[in-house]
């Protein structure tokens, strides 16, 4: 919206957006010769000036379409304007000064000002500028542009007017993540991300930033290095994309299980896209946080289990038993059978004290006593000092055949 000044100025100023034209797209309204209006409908698509000359039903303009006003702008783009000062009097003004701001919801922000610089300006010259600005908030936003100067034959009088544009910042990207706490402790996030522009974009960069805490590898990927989605991933309108990461924590983290469990930061994600006519913008998620993982008293893992297991056959492992407590435990180790597996050994044996944070492997064997899929379970710690016991029914799932 553009606010003109109460009185009349020697100076005049013009304001334009600077962005990428777009096409000029026919209306494709073909029928049969069959039918009734014949071939009227396809004579005049071919007439159509604004049609591509043999591939008229494709919608593909052959002009280009400067932009009428200042539009919406998407979230992450740079916002390009020119601004224009014209002397159309035949005096001589001085001191010109040209100041642009943008107003948003939470801050006014500093655009140009000629770096202080006061020009002078003859009768039917300009004093231009261009300025940009990368969009960071969504939400209305006004350009405020103010010009003032001191016309030489009018008292020397300083003067100034303002002119107000006003256009909102939009989304453009919909983004959606999950996440899912592995017990080998890597996470794994899973971000959707939807194309909410009015046309389709290309995804050029899509990435997770980790925080200090993890190392991310991306399984977006295939044996070669090459993106799923191909060298050129183009992505219409109102449709998504799926990514996936996994993030493994750092070596101090797997030594704490306090820390691991505040670990909650996980990284930012970054994205890079173009739209179809090759403008650039660039969106940067806040930190990503997950819900940290509940362990209880005792965190109980299974480590080296065969990745064949047979029927009826003996299958050595190891239970990884971790004191996530603040106090030490005296623990038992108890052993229950069921329908599906047996264990080898003796229950009911002492594991001896565990300190907080302190681990330790319990060798451990089992038989297996149907196939198909089975969860390991019947696994009970008992604290001795509380007279506490932790059950563990569903430790981890294994795949067994039959035997050769």
């Amino acid at each position: 919206m553009e606010t003109k000044p109460k009185s009349e100025h020697l100076l005049e100023l013009k304001v334009m957006r600077l962005t990428r034209p777009m096409l000029a797209s026919p209306v494709v309204v073909t029928c049969d010769s069959t039918d009734l209006p014949g071939n009227t409908l396809n004579n005049e698509l071919k007439n159509d000036c604004t049609a591509l000359q043999g591939m008229e039903t494709l919608a593909i303009g052959q002009f280009m379409v400067l932009p009428q006003s200042f539009g919406n702008i998407y979230l992450g783009e740079i916002f390009s304007s020119y601004l224009c000062v014209h002397n159309g009097s035949n005096q001589l003004v001085k001191n010109v000064i040209v100041k642009a701001d943008l107003q948003t919801s939470t801050q006014i922000i500093s655009l140009c000002g000629n770096s202080g610089e006061m020009k002078d300006l003859a009768p039917d010259n300009t004093v231009d500028e261009v300025i940009h600005h990368e969009v960071k908030e969504i939400g209305t936003h006004i350009l405020v542009c103010e010009v003032s100067y001191i016309p030489v034959n009018l008292g020397n009088t300083a003067q100034s007017f303002r002119k107000y544009f006003k256009f909102q910042v939009v989304k453009p990207l919909d983004v959606k993540t999950k996440f899912y706490n592995a017990e080998s402790d890597e996470v794994y996030l899973e971000a959707q991300i939807q194309n909410l522009t009015a046309g389709p974009i290309c995804l050029e960069k899509v990435s997770l930033e980790s925080s200090h805490l993890f190392s991310v590898s991306t399984l977006n990927t295939n044996e070669k290095g090459e993106s799923i989605y191909g060298s050129v991933n183009i992505l219409d309108t109102d449709c998504s994309r799926q990514y996936l990461y996994c993030l493994k924590p750092q070596i101090s983290l797997l030594k704490d299980p306090k820390m691991m469990h505040n670990a909650t930061n996980i990284g930012k994600l970054d994205i890079v896209w173009r739209s179809n006519l090759g403008e650039r913008g660039r969106l940067q998620t806040s930190q990503l946080q997950r819900m940290a993982p509940e362990y209880g008293d005792i965190r109980v893992t299974m480590k080296n289990i065969p990745l064949t297991v047979y029927l009826e056959q003996m299958m050595n492992f190891n239970c990884h038993i971790i004191n996530t407590s603040e106090r030490s435990m005296d623990l038992m180790l108890i052993l229950e059978s069921n329908n599906s597996i047996a264990w080898c050994g003796i229950s009911n044996t002492m594991i001896g004290t565990l300190k907080p944070g302190v681990s330790i492997d319990i060798p451990l064997c089992l038989i297996a006593l149907r196939s198909g899929i089975i969860t390991i379970s019947g696994l009970k710690l008992k604290d001795t000092f509380l007279n506490r016991i932790y059950d563990y029914d569903d430790l981890t799932q294994i795949f067994v055949s039959q035997t050769d």
